[in-house]
């Protein structure tokens, strides 16, 4: 395809592609800001500027390994084209919605994940697929949870420790200000994970139209881009999502908010600099049900928490029908 006749199409699914990050910022602010909102630290109007600000500069903290995972590590490169890429963001566009209107914390990393599997098997089958960064990907969907879970638990019962002789007023006031910076660290990890996989994809275009110069890379108007529209749509915010995530699953007050934001942190930041594309949603609504059961097994709703999990497990393979759906509807026009 010759690139100068490509050039509107280009730029119209570069902006899909920063629609779908504004979306994941929209549908994944609960994931930065539910606990801090949860536990009444900060008022919602001005958590979501906290979130928002802290998903923004994440770029500063991160390299691009996410980028480059999403970009060319789930299908092959070479197969690309404008068509496999539009039809995995409205696959995983329209999932986000669907799930968005619903208050359904599934997860926007693994329905862009999704969407793209669906287009590359719908253009070339199962060559299309990169194993390694799949099964990395998918292996991720069981175990972001579980380190979330079990780093938060840890913290819950290594910080009632220390604060054993301390009056409940006394750690409460400690933890409303030690939220602050566990909710900066867990907008940070969001950042830095999240907005990485709109830039591969965005990255993974422009390579397959000859726009890099034959090396694939992420030119740094991209991040800035990718980074703006994920923090602008944490700024609108989703306060379904926020009322499922902060207070459906269990109540939390500013201790155990506090345990399960570095919880989630922690698990982000190390996925990150991994280059491997966890889902936040996973990652801290683990984290919220380690801190649950670390108070009693049944301070957590279970039934609810079993729902998203379905939630989860249904996602990919959601947005990669929707997806690959779009790929065939394409062709017919194309």
């Amino acid at each position: 395809m010759d690139a100068t006749l490509a050039l509107p199409l280009l730029i119209a699914l570069v902006g899909i592609a920063l629609l779908f990050d504004f979306l994941n910022g929209l549908h994944d602010a609960a994931n930065s800001i539910a606990t801090i909102v949860s536990t009444r630290v900060l008022r919602p109007q001005y958590a979501v500027f906290w979130a928002a600000f802290f998903n923004f500069i994440a770029f500063l903290f991160f390299g691009l390994h996410v980028a480059e995972t999403l970009g060319k590590g789930i299908i092959d490169p070479s197969i690309v084209s404008p068509l496999v890429i539009f039809s995995a963001l409205m696959g995983a566009i329209i999932w986000n919605v669907v799930t968005w209107i619903f208050g359904i914390p599934s997860s926007s990393s693994h329905a862009l994940v999704g969407g793209l599997v669906g287009a590359g098997l719908a253009k070339t089958g199962g060559d299309a697929l990169v194993l390694t960064g799949l099964l990395k990907t998918v292996g991720a969907i069981f175990l972001s949870p579980a380190i979330g879970f079990f780093l938060a638990l840890l913290l819950v019962l290594l910080v009632s420790w220390l604060f054993v002789r301390q009056t409940p007023f006394a750690v409460d006031k400690t933890f409303r200000f030690a939220q602050f910076v566990s909710a900066s660290l867990y907008s940070l990890g969001h950042g830095g994970n999240d907005a990485q996989k709109t830039m591969g994809i965005i990255a993974v275009l422009l390579y397959s139209q000859g726009y890099l110069g034959g090396n694939f890379h992420v030119p740094f108007w991209v991040v800035i881009s990718c980074q703006s529209a994920m923090a602008l749509g944490t700024l609108m915010g989703g306060w379904k999502i926020v009322h499922t995530m902060g207070s459906k699953i269990t109540r939390l007050n500013p201790m155990q908010g506090f345990c399960a934001e570095t919880g989630g942190a922690l698990t982000l930041f190390g996925a990150t600099w991994l280059g491997i594309p966890v889902s936040t949603t996973h990652t801290i609504t683990g984290a919220i049900v380690g801190v649950g059961a670390a108070r009693r097994v049944s301070a957590v709703r279970w039934g609810l928490a079993g729902n998203i999990v379905i939630a989860w497990i249904v996602t990919l393979p959601a947005a990669a029908a929707i997806s690959a759906a779009f790929y065939f509807l394409g062709g017919l026009f194309g």
